[in-house]
């Protein structure tokens, strides 16, 4: 495949590399000769020294033929114009990357559309989703990756007296959009269905539309439950989107920043979260707000070794897990080695959503859930699938497998029981680990 990177920085140049690790052809532009030097010492690239939004420029690189354009400059409105150009100069398929998060927001204008790209990515933003999600599980990940936002999945043990406890799942009043996707109990799984009753400490994989998920949670929770908390470490835009992704949820969450004015303001635009002035990692302040016997620090300052060092020491003084972001991909290793549990980049992020972006295959496994004994899968039905028009009440899945979302167009929402799957959706799939075979012959994936 033909692509052209725009920008050898940060997310550009992990793209080149993940990319040239694939086979693929690629045309690095950037208006910096040394920074494209670097890369031609390490990489088998093609290089163009300019301006990749001058139409020219993108010609001389080879824009009516690419399969592929990734705009990843430090500028978004440069990369919005050289994607939407490079659309119109034969481009097969555009992505831009967005440091601005309005551009992402469709409540006055569908910006991809209306320039005629196919995908825009904000590398700060998609991490701040995938911190968020792995605070829940790793299937709420996937599923986030899949759905945009627009269908929700946790993982969670019913609590004693609630109301779905003893119940078959045909009688709970599950609002439509909600489907329960598996239950364990015990050393067993099983994709369940109407017949099956709730029992006390069943483990509940729960899918929803995202308007109704916290109603169908309630069902199985209660009204009393123990909030997760968390502490966040360092007041950048990053953090002020995780504490949007967590809000309403089960989550209680302190936001600690040195710069007193900044806390002020964050107080005031985060009135769910406690926004404290101060340094979590300074030891009185550690001892004092009690910040060992928090679920999860969360470090997201603007620094590397910062973070690092903050991870590192709120778990050696008693967090139970401890996350931390870091610019610099070639830090993600050694963070495991020294006791961070999770760490996340930005441009690594970035770098797998470019990559899904290419990936046009049929079948492709998105998680493994409970001990590997359940597989998340994404699916593109073929043209032969005997699911086609069918109405999901008169096929039989289970126990094998559930249909928990279908994507169609820009829509993502879980099925009724009276929905059908229909040429160019894409589907959802959560089936038993190691049924890939019978999953491609049932949607005849090939």
């Amino acid at each position: 495949m033909r692509i052209i990177i725009c920008g050898a920085g940060e997310v550009g140049s992990q793209a080149s590399e993940v990319l040239d690790g694939k086979g693929h052809s690629i045309t690095m532009i950037d208006a910096d000769a040394s920074r494209l030097s670097k890369l031609e010492d390490r990489l088998d690239l093609s290089t163009l020294m300019g301006n990749c939004a001058h139409a020219d420029v993108l010609m001389e690189a080879g824009a009516d033929s690419a399969d592929l354009i990734v705009a990843a400059t430090d500028n978004d409105e440069v990369n919005l114009l050289a994607a939407s150009i490079a659309r119109r100069l034969g481009v097969h398929k555009t992505i831009a990357r967005v440091h601005d998060h309005a551009y992402l927001e469709q409540e006055s204008i569908n910006y991809s559309r209306s320039l005629g790209i196919d995908r825009l990515i904000c590398p700060e933003y998609l991490t701040a989703g995938a911190i968020a999600q792995s605070l829940r599980n790793p299937a709420a990940l996937a599923v986030e990756n899949f759905a945009g936002g627009q269908v929700e999945m946790q993982q969670f043990r019913t609590a004693s007296g609630a109301k779905a406890i003893g119940q078959q799942l045909s009688d709970l009043p599950l609002p439509p959009g909600v489907r329960i996707a598996a239950i364990s109990r015990g050393r067993e799984v099983v994709i369940p269905d109407g017949s099956m009753r709730i029992e006390e400490k069943d483990v509940i994989f729960l899918v929803a539309n995202a308007d109704v998920f916290d109603t169908a949670h309630k069902l199985f929770v209660g009204k009393t439950f123990t909030r997760q908390k968390v502490v966040i470490n360092g007041g950048t835009t990053l953090a002020e989107w995780v504490c949007h992704f967590l809000r309403g949820r089960n989550f209680s969450v302190r936001l600690f920043e040195r710069d007193e004015a900044k806390a002020e303001e964050l107080a005031a635009k985060l009135d769910w979260v406690t926004v404290l002035h101060g340094d979590p990692t300074d030891a009185a302040v550690f001892q004092e707000e009690r910040i060992g016997e928090v679920d999860d620090f969360v470090s997201l300052l603007d620094d590397d070794e910062d973070n690092i060092i903050g991870a590192v020491l709120a778990k050696s003084r008693g967090v139970r897990q401890v996350i931390s972001i870091v610019q610099r991909s070639h830090y993600l290793d050694l963070l495991y080695d020294i006791g961070v549990d999770r760490a996340f980049s930005p441009r690594v992020v970035a770098s797998a959503e470019i990559e899904d972006a290419l990936d046009d295959s049929s079948v492709r496994l998105l998680s493994s859930l409970e001990r590997g004994v359940l597989d998340l899968w994404r699916v593109r039905p073929g043209d032969n699938s005997s699911l086609l028009g069918e109405r999901l009440r008169t096929v039989k899945l289970t126990p094998n497998w559930s249909i928990v979302a279908i994507q169609r167009g820009q829509e993502t929402a879980v099925p009724t029981a009276d929905d059908s799957i229909e040429s160019g959706d894409v589907v959802l799939v959560l089936g038993r680990s190691e049924s890939e075979p019978e999953l491609r012959k049932l949607f005849d994936a090939t």
